[in-house]
């Protein structure tokens, strides 16, 4: 069996990303591991090259600045660096610059894919998502973030990168069939110093508006302002050893209450069924799951 990673980036230094925490994580899987660095501001693919993995190839790509509309971009960047994925690879796995995998959980991927390897119906493999609010000791849990998306896909279906890259489909834009990897991601796009935060906000805004949106709607700050929350609770596990040295010297304080709850009543109502009966009403799923 043999398994291709893969990834884009652009900016990553500027934005404080943990793009080699990413990269580490995946690598005891991967026989190759592929990165589209788009052309950047800052020593990003200096900074990529420092990693000193054999088995990482980076490719030179240029991001159409003028795709600033639900964030496709992102999408065709991935689609670049999936398309220079080796042929006789059977899985792919797609890690985000602010992602990372537990390595407790690598036999239980390894064996998803292993089991999976001859039963050509799964297509991909959908992961457990684990989100972080402002600091490491947090999790944002309510209906803004999503609890499951794939990060693993069979290669040679033509299956592509969609919309804003948060998942995938087929070429004919219907979805994919997976099955569960027994796994979780570490998402820690929104844990960073409300500096460098506020930088990553800038970046993102500019792949989703325009210039007269962003003049308008989006605040204008030297610091990113975490106060905005809905519902949080306390992580009680263990961060990925990758993770170890930015989770031991964080260096800003957050001092927002994770007791408080910040919800409508509508809002207030569906957190309650889903903490009661495990149920997410009207939940969008972009993948088929077989169980």
């Amino acid at each position: 069996m043999k398994v291709s990673g893969f990834a884009i980036a652009r900016n990553v230094v500027q934005a404080d990303y943990p793009l080699k925490e990413a990269i580490f994580s995946i690598l005891p899987l991967c026989d190759e591991i592929i990165i589209a660095v788009g052309k950047s501001q800052d020593n990003t693919r200096a900074y990529i090259e420092s990693f000193n993995i054999p088995q990482l190839r980076i490719i030179d790509t240029v991001w159409n600045d003028n795709i600033r509309e639900g964030g496709a971009v992102l999408a065709d960047e991935t689609n670049k660096a999936l398309a220079e994925v080796s042929a006789d690879s059977d899985w792919l796995i797609y890690i985000q610059a602010d992602e990372c995998i537990h390595e407790d959980d690598v036999p239980n991927i390894r064996k998803a894919m292993e089991d999976n390897l001859e039963n050509n119906q799964i297509e991909g493999l959908l992961f457990d998502y684990l989100h972080f609010y402002g600091s490491y000791d947090f999790l944002g849990d309510s209906r803004r973030w999503y609890k499951n998306e794939i990060r693993i896909i069979r290669n040679n279906l033509g299956i592509k990168s969609w919309k804003d890259a948060q998942g995938f489909r087929k070429k004919d834009d219907t979805k994919i069939t997976v099955a569960n990897a027994n796994a979780r991601i570490f998402h820690y796009g929104w844990v960073k110093h409300p500096k460098h935060q506020q930088i990553k906000q800038m970046q993102f805004h500019r792949l989703w508006h325009d210039d007269a949106y962003m003049q308008q709607n989006v605040n204008i700050s030297d610091e990113f302002d975490y106060s905005g929350i809905d519902s949080l609770i306390p992580f009680e596990q263990n961060h990925p050893a990758v993770m170890k040295n930015r989770v031991d010297n964080i260096s800003w304080k957050f001092a927002i209450n994770p007791l408080a709850k910040n919800f409508g009543m509508k809002a207030k109502i569906l957190y309650w069924i889903e903490k009661k009966f495990g149920w997410r009403v009207g939940e969008y799923k972009n993948y088929k799951l077989v169980k």
